[in-house]
């Protein structure tokens, strides 16, 4: 593409009406080869009572799909039909969904037969300004076509759970409601993405969960049919730190203090105590329960976990690494009791929004 853009800038008027003539009609046999590739696998997700409509695409020749959580909603593992691009409606097993991450994997009968399917693609090579297609079904319109360009990386996002989602994908192509769980797709016909939300009330602003993501969630779901995510057994929220503790220990503006602990969880155990103040895990700076969080859904269960702590003493801070080995998350566990953290006001500074990791 320089290569033209540097050609048009030195031709003559008429060379440079055939170049850009050129460079479009290549632009589209990028969208339309795409679009023959990949269409076929693009299916429809429906509820039985119509209550609910997104898209969703095939990612193995025998019938798993790929779809959003928020598309499934609150709908029956038998209520899930998925249409196909031949019109034929057929009904779907669930294989398990993951909320934290908006997405959901179900399974069609192949029937024997290799069905159509998309090749999942390596989201840490995408690139801003890079082409990308998204195909869904919005509004309940079929196998409909948008393409645009990557406009930024490495976004957040919050689920619909309240969990942040990290590295999404953001773009300019045109997403309305009905496209979540459609796939995102590159040039070379692979899905980079999930496509999953808008801003409302603007135009030009998409996000896509990344294909990475998507790569460790189907795995996990496929082998165990939840993520195994690791649980620290905390209540906790953000407290600001005052600047000289901060330059004194090289910390963020804020940290994570203790408001209550699961008696029996793995902070109490490794002998966490309310009012500390976490400041760093696997020496990654913690300054939020988010930032706690990105470093849990990174551990699996039963592994050690090295924290930094600041425990308020008379007249300062006492600085201590402890060792807690995570657990997985009951909460992702069906059927599996959950022990409530005990909220501990005594000699813990007020927090406004206490979150459960």
């Amino acid at each position: 593409m320089r290569s033209i853009c540097t050609a048009c800038r030195t031709a003559g008027p008429a060379a440079r009406r055939w170049l850009s003539t050129e460079a479009l009609d290549a632009y589209s046999r990028v969208v339309t080869n795409v679009v023959d590739t990949v269409g076929p696998a693009v299916v429809a997700v429906k509820h039985k009572d119509g209550r609910g409509q997104g898209s969703g695409f095939i990612f193995s020749s025998d019938g798993y799909i790929v779809t959003n959580d928020h598309v499934l909603g609150d709908a029956n593992a038998s209520d899930i039909m998925v249409s196909l691009t031949d019109d034929s409606l057929l009904q779907a097993e669930l294989v398990g969904r993951d909320a934290p991450t908006d997405i959901g994997i179900l399974r069609i009968p192949s029937r024997g037969r290799s069905l159509p399917h998309v090749e999942l693609g390596d989201s840490a090579q995408l690139r801003v300004g890079q082409l990308v297609v998204a195909i869904g079904n919005p509004l309940g319109f079929a196998s409909s076509v948008s393409a645009g360009v990557v406009s930024a990386l490495g976004r957040s996002l919050r689920s619909q759970s309240g969990r942040l989602i990290d590295n999404i994908v953001q773009t300019d192509t045109a997403i309305n409601p009905g496209n979540s769980g459609g796939p995102l797709v590159d040039s070379n016909c692979k899905a980079v993405g999930v496509n999953t939300a808008i801003i409302s009330g603007t135009q030009g602003m998409a996000f896509a969960v990344p294909s990475n993501t998507l790569s460790f969630v189907v795995s996990q779901l496929m082998q165990f049919g939840r993520v195994r995510r690791g649980y620290f057994g905390i209540m906790g929220g953000s407290r600001a730190l005052h600047r000289e503790l901060q330059q004194r220990y090289g910390l963020l503006p804020t940290a994570v203090q203790v408001g209550g602990l699961d008696p029996a969880g793995p902070a109490q155990r490794a002998g966490i105590q309310p009012g500390d103040l976490l400041v760093a895990a696997d020496d990654q700076p913690i300054g939020s329960m988010d930032d706690l969080y990105r470093v849990l859904s990174q551990r699996s269960p039963n592994s050690p976990l090295k924290v930094r702590v600041l425990r308020p003493m008379p007249g300062g801070f006492k600085g201590l690494d402890v060792t807690v080995v995570v657990e997985e998350d009951r909460k992702m566990i069906p059927g599996a009791a959950v022990n409530q953290p005990r909220l501990v006001q005594q000699g813990v500074r007020p927090v406004a929004d206490f979150e459960m990791y």
